[in-house]
């Protein structure tokens, strides 16, 4: 039996209403066990449900032909609702036109849940025809919680990370010190210490060179450098012209790079938050990667965080990846002066992070520009290392309890 994923729980409370269900995300994430963890529940339900996978010539060869093939490969009975799953809809040459015929023509009698191998394609070619019809599920690697599920701990995934015991604590931490290496993909997270690693390579080299050739781009060996630079910058400042010219291409060849990395759910840059235009940075972004386990491997360091000298990056990195869990992109930012005074997040207009390897080299009074300015933000250190519950009456949190 596969382990239930929370956007398979989400999604089941959408299964009622009219609209188009789309789970969009990187490949090898797991959007396909979804649509199959669905497909259960709705055959549980006495449901009727038909599957169909476009990888397959013969299926995608009818619906781009007419979407009315689909009544040729299921014996679709009108006089009761059916539900039809789609994996890989953006191997059709229309995908936009085929959902919203379906959804003209028979949203009351055909439910159509789809996945995409990655939000680029829903962006090139699911346009406007689609507002109002669709609802959007993003399917990233597994979350720290999701985690713990996969490895037995299902108990321990659903307790109050604020308030377990020190034995709890323990385990917590030896799972969170292996997720921040290897990371959530659920093939690498069910695999041994020893293929875990091959694993990630067969992700970087086969299933991400699939995104860059299915986003038209043809220079694969300056994209896997762009990459790997970005692995190894993780918490610098974004610069898009430095990049071109350290890889000796474009600006606008950086920056469409940085789309399909953004899109095929590999990377997500965060913005700067500001109030003094003047005075602060507003421009440049921070990158950070969605899956440690990613990161790590193009560093080519899958070591342990004790050993390593980029604990910093990685620590910052795997927070990131903590908050995207709770928040919305566009809520978590960074704030830094053009005098390079930095706080890693500021959430919203109420809530701010920094992240320290060793809180006890953490000074208030080195961030008082940030509390001048920013007086009703509340400011927390995160660290794995933290002793106290506090330093420099600052609160110190463990990564997980974000």
């Amino acid at each position: 039996m596969s382990i239930i994923r929370d956007v398979t729980i989400k999604a089941k409370d959408y299964l009622a209403d009219d609209r188009i269900l789309i789970f969009v995300g990187a490949r090898q994430a797991g959007k396909t066990t979804i649509l199959r963890q669905l497909q259960k529940f709705l055959e549980e339900k006495e449901n009727l449900v038909y599957f169909l996978n476009l990888e397959d010539p013969e299926w995608l060869g009818l619906l781009n032909e007419s979407p009315k093939n689909l009544f040729k490969i299921f014996p679709i009975d009108l006089s009761q609702k059916t539900f039809v799953i789609i994996d890989e809809i953006q191997y059709l040459n229309n995908p936009s036109n085929f959902l919203k015929y379906f959804w003209d023509e028979y949203k009351n009698k055909i439910k159509i849940i789809v996945s995409g191998s990655s939000a680029f394609y829903i962006d090139k070619k699911f346009k406007d025809s689609l507002v109002g019809r669709k609802k959007i599920f993003y399917v990233r690697t597994l979350s720290f919680k999701e985690f713990l599920r996969f490895k037995n701990e299902d108990t321990l995934s659903r307790k109050d990370f604020m308030a377990i015991s020190l034995f709890e604590r323990d385990k917590i931490t030896a799972y969170f010190y292996e997720y921040m290496i290897y990371g959530g993909y659920p093939r690498v997270v069910l695999s041994s210490i020893q293929e875990k690693k091959e694993i990630l390579r067969d992700i970087a080299y086969s299933y991400i060179k699939k995104d860059i050739h299915e986003s038209g781009i043809r220079q694969d060996e300056i994209f896997y450098l762009l990459l790997k630079l970005l692995a190894s910058q993780i918490g610098n400042l974004v610069n898009a012209s430095e990049l071109a010219n350290t890889l000796n291409v474009s600006k606008t060849s950086i920056d469409n790079y940085l789309y399909v990395l953004q899109k095929s759910f590999h990377l997500s840059l965060i913005k700067p938050f500001f109030r003094n235009i003047r005075k602060e940075l507003t421009k440049m972004p921070k990158a950070y990667f969605l899956d440690l386990g990613l990161r790590n491997f193009l560093t080519g360091n899958l070591e342990g965080f004790e050993s390593r000298t980029d604990k910093g990056q990685l620590l910052e990195n795997v927070v990131f990846r903590e908050l995207i869990e709770k928040y919305p992109i566009e809520e978590i930012r960074f704030w830094r002066t053009t005098t390079k005074n930095e706080v890693d997040f500021v959430i919203k207009d109420d809530i701010a992070y920094e992240v320290k390897v060793n809180p006890k080299l953490f000074r208030k009074s080195r961030y008082k520009t940030f509390f001048k300015n920013y007086p009703q933000i509340k400011l927390s250190l995160i660290s794995l290392n933290a002793k106290d519950g506090s330093v420099d009456n600052c609160k110190v949190l463990k990564p997980w309890e974000v």
